[in-house]
């Protein structure tokens, strides 16, 4: 069995065991996102880390945007997740683009930078709508983008995975790594929300 379709395959199964858990009145989305939301609070996000580096140093910027695998490793961090590393690569928003990430097939995620994934991002009603109608699933998440701006979607699989980069928030110019870093959200480094 490959590694594509072995993760795929777990993403159902845990998916459908949710879904079983939710169905039986022992759980909901929200408490499940609750949970997740409390485990990963306790520290700044590694993805966070990742954008404060690049919206401070424009240089680290360049290097992270042309090879992200190598940009992370500048940082200690790594996709590695067995014999071969995952290919990553950061998806910089500018004012006239901006991404957004989805797996049509399953529930790729880059989990060693952004933590589990939410699962409004597993289900199936966000993987297959971000893809046809990207502004108005934007804009169901409370962000409005103007018509001028591009929205590309860009699917992660097993053997590849991706995240945004931000645009940095206006009125930060003072504010240190540390700082800036508390700022991101996993929705933002998704693409379904801006910083």
């Amino acid at each position: 069995m490959s590694g594509r379709h072995a993760s795929s395959e777990v993403a159902v199964r845990v998916r459908r065991l949710e879904e079983q858990l939710i169905g039986a009145d022992l759980t909901s989305d929200d408490q499940l996102d609750a949970i997740i939301a409390k485990v990963v609070s306790g520290t700044p996000a590694n993805g966070a880390r990742v954008v404060a580096r690049a919206w401070v140093d424009p240089a680290y910027r360049e290097r992270l945007l042309t090879d992200g695998n190598r940009g992370l490793e500048e940082l200690g961090l790594s996709m590695s997740s067995g014999p071969q590393p995952q290919r990553f690569s950061v998806l910089a928003n500018t004012p006239t683009r901006h991404h957004v990430l989805v797996c049509t097939l399953c529930s790729c995620y880059p989990i060693a930078l952004l933590g589990p994934s939410p699962s409004w991002y597993k289900s199936e009603a966000y993987r297959s709508r971000v893809v046809r109608e990207p502004r108005a699933v934007l804009a169901e998440f409370g962000l409005e983008l103007p018509a001028d701006t591009e929205i590309v979607v860009h699917d992660t699989s097993a053997e590849s995975r991706h995240m945004v980069l931000p645009l940095r928030p206006e009125g930060t110019d003072g504010l240190g790594e540390a700082e800036l870093a508390a700022l991101v959200t996993r929705e933002g480094l998704i693409g379904t929300a801006a910083v």
